[in-house]
């Protein structure tokens, strides 16, 4: 052989070409080595793919780092295993979803195969729906656990797999960890039972939808202000995904009717090409355009977009100057927490027993707000998971009313246990005609919060690093951060830093060391830093555990006093952000 590779990635080709797997993936890792692709080879090879804050994920082909039939078996084989261990004498119920991405329909089908084969009662939604629905699914029918094969909103080539528990949500300590002990011991490619048992496995669709919707009316606060506001005209795009499953229902359910759905992206695209955008993120600004453009020649007052899977959602609305702007994950998290707390408070709900949940990189104008309302705020680590973990350490204890994340995934209620862009739409669309009632737009509430609150504003710096070398050199940016805290940042002092892989907070002043508390309330070891100023602005490191990016999240704050100063303001702030960033050297 001419290409040269490393020891742990040549025994890893080795095992799949003599291993039990099937001609066209042997003749594919083949061709690689005769074209001495060591790179592909190398990347393809070098891991196996884990759970990290969304599940498994990777990019689709050959290899024990890429999504295939065969990491998906490992990994459906592992959770069967547990389940069959943890749950034995019972009868283990498993739900399934998938949204519209290369393969989605087919790797559904063998993780039901699977888990089926393994004498595992399988529910098996007949066509694709959003991930919300199948968190709802899984506490709907008693299911032990639960799965939907997606990639969220990763580019085309990606796709992926979220496992779930009994409550929901998507598994956490101990389980994740078990799962993947339970997906290591299968050494062989013969340890994974692919021979499904048709007796156990049950389509289900329509009237899981009725139940779902059924449950997202109930949210609904301000029906009167619906009601007289009901031609508030509204344009959502699906992204080609599963949000027109739901959402155009919902909507029309709610009294809404002048909803315009964007014809070009509505249909769901069966190859997973997303033919219309680069990117299929309601946070990039491309992927929005067509339902921008929409909005403008109709005089929209909100457009709202949903990501494959249909749990983040991106939204648009006339900013002071009659514009319309994209609202960030941080604005949006912001608006609907502040209209939960007002409509809880003026409804007398709030007995001091409450709380709201968002993640560490997460605004603190929400932490600013709760507090004012006398309702706990709780941080956790990033992943909606620590979300949905401490509202079922809360549950019969605290009333949960709503939590979200600076990455546009929002959740209203507890009968969903993961980020639920279809109750989202509803509640946004019914605090802009609750806004507009009261002569508001969406952006004059939030100018309204920033004047009561302050103004914070969050910027996000990216860098994707690929490969194996990419991974190495993220590994070594935070190890730098962690050993060299900066001093200052833009001018403030760092007094402060939190290490949550060691759980440790450090008084940068004096040294002093405080241990984090951790193993539950949505906090364990996690390779991610935190530093704080003393002018109030937060920096946090963080490598991603769904792609090979490594996010650095800044938050920044001033005073707000009245509308006219807007532009200024969020200018200095913006220009605060981008300086950190230069002198930190994040490029």
């Amino acid at each position: 052989m001419a290409v040269q590779l490393e020891s742990n990635v040549q025994e890893k080709v080795n095992t799949w070409l003599e291993g039990n797997y099937d001609i066209d993936t042997k003749a594919v890792i083949q061709d690689l080595i005769d074209s001495e692709k060591t790179t592909e080879l190398t990347d393809a090879f070098y891991k196996d793919l884990e759970f990290g804050t969304g599940g498994l994920r990777g990019l689709i082909g050959i290899g024990s780092n890429r999504m295939n039939r065969y990491t998906l078996g490992a990994a459906t084989q592992g959770l069967a295993n547990y389940l069959n261990k943890t749950f034995a004498g019972e009868t283990i119920k498993v739900a399934i979803a998938h949204d519209c991405r290369i393969k989605s329909d087919e790797f559904a089908r063998i993780t039901a195969d699977i888990f089926s084969a393994n004498g595992i009662k399988v529910y098996l939604f007949e066509s694709l729906r959003p991930t919300p629905e199948l968190s709802f699914a899984i506490r709907l029918l008693d299911c032990h656990s639960g799965v939907v094969v997606t990639a969220s909103h990763n580019p085309k080539e990606y796709n992926g797999y979220k496992a779930y528990w009994v409550d929901g949500s998507q598994v956490v300590a101990p389980h994740d960890k078990n799962i993947i002990d339970e997906v290591n011991a299968i050494t062989s490619i013969d340890d994974i039972n692919f021979e499904g048992n048709e007796s156990l496995i049950e389509k289900i669709g329509s009237s899981v939808d009725e139940k779902y919707l059924d449950h997202l009316l109930t949210l609904s606060i301000s029906k009167d202000a619906i009601a007289r506001q009901k031609d508030l005209k509204i344009v959502f795009t699906p992204i080609h995904g599963t949000g027109v499953m739901l959402v155009p229902a919902l909507l029309e359910r709610l009294g809404f009717e002048n909803v315009t759905v964007i014809e070009e992206q509505a249909e769901p695209n069966g190859n997973g090409q997303f033919p219309t955008v680069v990117y299929p993120n309601p946070e990039e600004s491309e992927a929005m355009n067509m339902a921008l453009e929409k909005a403008r020649e109709i005089d929209a007052d909100l457009v709202m977009g949903t990501d494959p899977d249909a749990d983040r959602v991106g939204i648009g609305a006339k900013n002071h100057h009659g514009e319309l702007q994209l609202l960030n994950g941080n604005q949006t998290a912001s608006l609907l927490i502040y209209y939960l707390l007002n409509a809880w408070k003026e409804s007398g709900k709030l007995t001091g027993n409450q709380f709201v949940c968002k993640t560490i990189v997460t605004t603190d104008l929400i932490d600013n707000m709760a507090d004012a309302y006398g309702v706990k705020c709780y941080n956790t680590l990033t992943g909606f998971k620590y979300i949905a973990q401490v509202i079922r350490e809360k549950e019969g204890l605290e009333q949960f009313i709503g939590g979200g994340e600076e990455s546009y995934g929002y959740l209203i209620g507890d009968a969903v246990r993961d980020k639920d862009a279809i109750a989202s739409c509803g509640m946004i669309a019914e605090l802009t005609a609750y806004a507009k009632d009261k002569g508001l737009s969406l952006f004059d509430m939030l100018m309204e919060i920033y004047k009561q609150f302050g103004f914070y504003y969050e910027g996000l710096i990216s860098l994707t690093k690929k490969g194996k070398s990419g991974a190495d050199e993220i590994q070594q940016m935070m190890a730098d951060f962690r050993a060299n805290p900066p001093k200052t940042l833009a001018g403030s002092e760092v007094i402060r830093m939190d290490d949550y892989k060691a759980l440790i907070t450090t008084d940068l002043r004096n040294g002093t060391r405080y241990e984090i508390p951790s193993g539950k309330m949505g906090i364990e070891s996690s390779n991610v830093l935190q530093f704080f100023t003393t002018d109030g602005t937060k920096f946090t490191c963080r490598p991603s555990g769904t792609e090979p990016k490594i996010k650095f999240y800044v938050g920044v704050r001033a005073p707000f006093e009245k509308k006219e100063d807007f532009d200024a303001v969020y200018a200095s702030l913006k220009d605060k952000v981008k300086a950190i960033g230069d002198e930190l050297g994040l490029k």
